[in-house]
């Protein structure tokens, strides 16, 4: 890679101080302009008030992307720019090995390399629709402090390195001539100590020519001062602007306590300015970056154990243990990934799924086929998944998933009497993630003795099947025949209509006044 004509030589010489600093006062005084015109403030008091878009509530399936610079050397993990520069990792011994020392070829070399040579927005748009998602998150910037789009406060763009051109720009108007749902996620935060470990011997990380780049490379136990806050805020307004996404995705140090104010003056700007152009909007955060109910709380890599009161997100990966393009990443099966958005939506929440295409714009065979997978399956059953809403219940069976974060990485062992329920108006979808051996299905949250549902059940259906099936039901449960063959890969899904009873609202918490 250390061929003449990919080197950095014709990279333009670092913006002009005055220029980026005016720009950027500029979109700080309009962000606490917006934020102070209403409805909203910028108090966690009055952001509380946020409710989540029904569009959100009924999508219910998104795809999430990462497209990384990382997946040059694609080696070890997504955070190959970080761990390239700590010495004992192996990606900081594969480095040396393969490119030389860190002061002679460091991330920054790998750009040229990032062509998009291939990249198709319209294309990767068509994927996310034929998998049946409804909205499409593509990262904007992630920690190494590379934009994906046009800026006015950073050289370091896809437009003048790599694809030469503004990515996010691209994605969203195809995703929006696909009637598909548009945000973007924001890692900039943890740009304050991402690339600190080349600080600590004769990296490119302390050659000042880079440090718009690798950033201030503290160590990550300080808190960010005031002008990296100022400067990560309006780079956040920045893309709001420019872009008009409907979803903004945080990754999880915007918990320090210092974003905490940088917090709701941004919240307030983002939900105000979609106010003012009839749209509806969320905030994606994690851990308790955000006080409860004044966005989106997301989980990465995990599950919750039962129906939370206000609706979630979970996001993973279609890798075990990467986010973006490496060489010999392993993926989960379509069984896995169906019954993870099963899982989520029966407790109320939303599946954010990555994929990671290569450094040319292409996506893996791997990802391609499960992005299809899970669109044939919800071609059949997807009725049981849109527009739902949580049941009484979550579900039923002898198996339980653990709750938190990044508990998803072993195989969970599904039965056929592992059940679980979403409703929609009189309708209620029983989804069995396992195609029972001997046909018998026994639903037994629908017992008559156990009067979760007070009502006689008019008729049982197989989503994707023109058959009958028969049932009865008895104090034990209500028990189906199937007889016919599978009509999807995963599982089974029954309709159980109620006859003159629509289903019984899950009660949630009243929104402030």
């Amino acid at each position: 890679m250390t061929e003449a004509g990919h080197r950095l030589d014709a990279f333009p010489a670092q913006l002009a101080p005055e220029t980026v600093e005016r720009f950027r006062k500029e979109l700080l005084a309009k962000v606490d302009r917006v934020a102070g015109e209403g409805p909203f403030e910028p108090s966690w008091s009055s952001l509380t008030r946020f409710q989540v878009p029904d569009w959100f509530r009924d999508a219910k399936f998104g795809i999430f992307i990462h497209w990384l610079a990382s997946s040059v050397p694609a080696y070890g993990t997504e955070w190959y720019a970080r761990t390239m520069y700590l010495a004992g990792t192996p990606e900081f011994t594969h480095h040396t090995s393969t490119y030389g020392p860190q002061k002679d070829f460091g991330f920054k070399d790998f750009l040229p390399h990032f062509t998009g040579s291939a990249f198709d927005a319209d294309e990767w748009i068509s994927l996310v629709a034929r998998s049946g998602a409804r909205y499409v998150v593509p990262v904007a910037e992630h920690h190494d402090g590379f934009a994906f789009h046009d800026t006015q406060l950073s050289r370091w763009k896809a437009p003048l390195i790599g694809p030469g051109r503004d990515v996010i720009a691209e994605l969203a108007a195809a995703a929006r001539r696909a009637n598909i749902r548009f945000g973007l996620s924001s890692h900039r935060a943890e740009n304050w100590w991402f690339f600190n470990g080349g600080k600590r011997f004769d990296s490119d990380v302390n050659d000042p020519r880079w440090a718009d780049l690798y950033g201030p490379a503290q160590p990550k136990s300080t808190q960010p001062d005031a002008e990296f806050l100022d400067d990560w805020l309006a780079r956040t307004a920045e893309v709001v602007e420019r872009y008009e996404p409907e979803v903004v995705y945080f990754d999880w140090w915007i918990e320090e306590p210092a974003f905490r104010d940088y917090l709701r003056r941004f919240a307030a700007y983002y939900y105000n300015q979609a106010a003012q152009r009839g749209d509806e909007v969320l905030v994606n955060y994690k851990w308790d970056a955000f006080d409860e109910g004044s966005a989106v709380h997301d989980i990465e890599r995990g599950a919750v154990r039962t129906i939370q009161p206000r609706p979630f997100q979970n996001d993973t990966s279609m890798s075990r243990t990467a986010w973006c393009h490496l060489v010999d990443n392993t993926f989960k099966s379509l069984d896995e990934l169906v019954a993870d958005l099963v899982d989520t939506v029966s407790k109320n929440g939303s599946l954010l799924l990555n994929i990671g295409p290569r450094p040319d714009g292409t996506i893996v065979d791997e990802e391609r086929a499960l992005l299809e997978g899970i669109g044939d399956w919800l071609t059949v059953n997807g009725e049981a998944i849109f527009g739902t809403r949580p049941w009484l219940v979550h579900g039923e069976g002898p198996t339980h998933v653990d709750g938190g974060s990044f508990a998803d990485t072993a195989k969970v062992p599904w039965t056929a009497q592992d059940m679980r329920f979403t409703c929609k108006d009189d309708q209620l979808y029983v989804l069995v993630l396992r195609w029972p051996d001997d046909g018998n299905v026994v639903i037994r949250s629908l017992g008559t003795d156990l009067r979760l549902v007070d009502a006689d059940i008019e008729s049982v259906q197989l989503l994707g099947s023109t058959g009958t099936v028969a049932w009865r039901r008895d104090t034990d449960g209500l028990h189906v025949t199937l007889t016919e063959p599978a009509p999807s890969s995963f599982g089974a899904c029954l309709r159980v209509r109620l006859r003159n009873r629509p289903i019984p609202p899950r009660y949630e918490p009243p929104m402030a006044e």
